[in-house]
C-alpha cells in the first residue's frame, strides 16, 4: 500500500489521442451519450478554417513513408504523454511516503522488485504502445482522467464477450495502463477488455472514484457494440483498490435501481462480477492500512472521513435492510484472493463472501493457496502457461459457446515473458 502529499487537482487531464482514439470518438457521435466529453464537440472558427485550409492543399496521393513517418511520431508523442503521467503518479506516490525507515525500505524493495521483473515489463511495455489492437485513451466521460483503454482481438467476426477491468493502485496511483498484460492475454482469447481509468487521490476522493468507474461502465454497457462487443455479454472485473471501487459502483447502482431513481445503465447488463484481491469492508482495514504504511489520516482523507467508512464498504451495506430489494439485482459474483496476501488479507473476501450469502446474493470464493498479492495479477500472467485464475476467467466468459470453448482447447499457452529465477526472487523481495 502507498501514500502521499499534493494539493487537490495534481494531476492534469490527458490531452493527447491516437489517430485511433480520434477515429473511435467519432465513431460514437451516433450513439446518444451524455457522458461524452464537451471539449471533443467544441470548434473554434479560426481552427476549423486552418482545418479546411489543410484539407484543400493535401495532394491526393501521400506518400506510404511519409504516413508511417507520422503514425510512429504519433505513437511516440502517445508514449512521452503516457510515461510523464506514469512519472507524476510515481511522484505523488513517493511524497505521501515521507522519507521514515519503513517506507525507505519498501521504496528499495519495489525498486529491486520492478528491476526483477523488467524484462517482462517492457516487452509489455512495447505492445502497449505499438499494437494495433488496442485503442488508448477513448474519452468516457467530462473529468480528468476519464479514459479508457480497449483491447480488441485480432478478429472481429461476431460480436464477443467483453471484460470491463478496473485496476488498483491503493486509491493514489490507480491507472488504466496497469491492465495491459491482462488486456492483451485476454484478447488472444477472443475477449474484448476495457480498462477504465479513474481519478485518484488528492485529484479526487472515494466518491469520485466510484462516480468515474460508474460513467465508464455506463459507456461501455451503451457503446461497446461500435467495438464488436456483445452487449449481452458484459462482465465487470476489479483488481485490489479497484475491486474496492468497482463493487462499490456494483453496489450502488443496484441501490438506485431498487428505489426506482433514473440511472444511464443497468446492472443487469453485468453477467457475472469478478474481484480479485479486494477489499470489501473498510472498518476491518483501517489499522492493517496503517501499520503496512497506508497511514490512518491519509486513508481517512481519501474515504472522506470516519464516518464514510460504512458508506463505501459493500461488506455492511449489503446487510442494510435498506439494501435488501438491491439484492436480487447484483449478478453473480465471484471473489479471489491469495492466502499468502498480506496487502489485504484473504479474510477481506471471505467475509464478504459470507455477507452476500446471508443476504440472498448469488456468490462464491476461490482462494489460491500460498499467493501473495502481486502473484495472481502480475508473476503468474508473466510466467505464462496454464493458470488457474486465467482459464477460469476464459472458461467462464466462452461458456456455452462451444466453438470459442473449442478454440480455447486448441489454441498455445500464454507465452512466457520473464524467466522464472526472477519471477521467484521478485517474489521474495516484493513489498506487497
Amino acid at each position: 500500500m502507498a501514500s502521499s502529499t499534493s494539493p487537490i487537482g495534481f494531476f492534469p487531464a490527458e490531452q493527447t489521442t491516437t489517430t485511433s482514439t480520434q477515429e473511435d470518438m467519432k465513431n460514437t457521435d451516433a450513439v446518444d451519450s451524455p457522458l461524452r466529453s464537451r471539449t471533443t464537440t467544441s470548434t473554434n472558427p479560426a481552427t476549423a478554417a486552418r482545418r479546411r485550409t489543410a484539407i484543400n492543399a493535401t495532394p491526393a496521393k501521400t506518400s506510404p513513408n511519409l504516413c508511417r513517418s507520422q503514425s510512429f511520431g504519433r505513437e511516440i508523442g502517445h508514449a512521452a504523454s503516457e510515461t510523464y503521467l506514469i512519472t507524476r503518479l510515481a511522484f505523488t506516490l513517493l511524497r505521501y511516503l515521507g522519507v521514515g525507515r519503513r517506507w525507505i525500505s519498501r521504496l528499495l524493495a519495489l525498486g529491486l522488485y520492478a528491476m526483477l521483473l523488467m524484462p517482462g515489463f517492457l516487452q509489455v511495455l512495447h505492445q502497449y504502445f505499438f499494437s494495433t489492437q488496442i485503442r488508448r485513451s477513448i474519452v468516457y466521460g467530462d473529468q480528468p482522467r476519464n479514459r479508457l483503454d480497449l483491447y480488441l482481438p485480432k478478429n472481429i467476426d461476431s460480436p464477443k464477450p467483453v471484460i470491463v477491468f478496473v485496476t488498483g493502485g491503493a486509491w493514489i496511483i490507480g491507472y488504466k495502463g496497469w491492465g495491459s498484460l491482462l488486456g492483451f492475454q485476454l484478447a488472444e482469447r477472443d475477449i474484448i477488455v476495457t480498462c477504465i481509468d479513474y481519478r485518484n487521490f488528492p485529484q479526487g476522493t472515494i466518491s469520485d472514484m466510484v462516480e468515474d468507474v460508474s460513467r465508464g461502465i455506463s459507456f461501455i454497457c451503451n457503446n461497446i457494440a461500435n467495438y464488436g462487443g456483445d452487449p449481452n455479454r458484459i462482465y465487470l472485473m476489479g483488481q485490489s483498490a479497484g475491486a474496492h471501487i468497482s463493487s462499490c459502483a456494483l453496489l450502488k447502482q443496484a441501490i438506485i435501481e431498487s428505489k426506482g431513481g433514473p440511472t444511464s445503465w443497468s446492472v443487469s447488463q453485468i453477467k457475472a462480477y469478478f474481484g480479485l484481491s479486494g477489499g470489501y469492508n473498510l472498518t476491518n482495514l483501517v489499522d492493517h492500512f496503517d501499520q503496512r504504511g497506508l497511514y490512518r489520516s491519509i486513508f481517512l482523507s481519501i474515504m472522506e472521513g470516519d464516518e464514510s467508512l460504512q458508506e463505501f464498504s459493500p461488506e455492511i451495506l449489503i446487510e442494510d435492510p435498506t439494501a435488501k430489494k438491491a439484492v436480487p439485482l447484483l449478478p453473480h459474483i465471484v471473489l479471489f484472493h491469495g492466502t499468502e496476501d498480506f496487502s489485504i488479507p484473504p479474510d477481506a473476501s471471505i467475509t464478504y463472501v459470507d455477507a452476500l450469502k446471508r443476504a440472498g446474493a448469488k456468490a462464491e470464493l476461490i482462494l489460491y493457496e500460498g499467493k501473495t498479492h502481486t502473484d495472481l495479477f502480475i508473476q503468474d500472467a508473466l510466467r505464462g502457461g496454464k493458470e488457474e485464475l486465467f482459464d477460469y476467467i476464459v472458461d467462464y466468459l466462452h461458456a456455452g459457446d462451444t466453438e470459442a470453448l473449442a478454440n480455447d482447447a486448441m489454441a498455445p499457452p500464454r507465452r512466457r515473458l520473464c524467466p522464472e529465477p526472477l519471477l521467484k526472487l521478485a517474489g521474495l523481495v516484493s513489498p506487497f
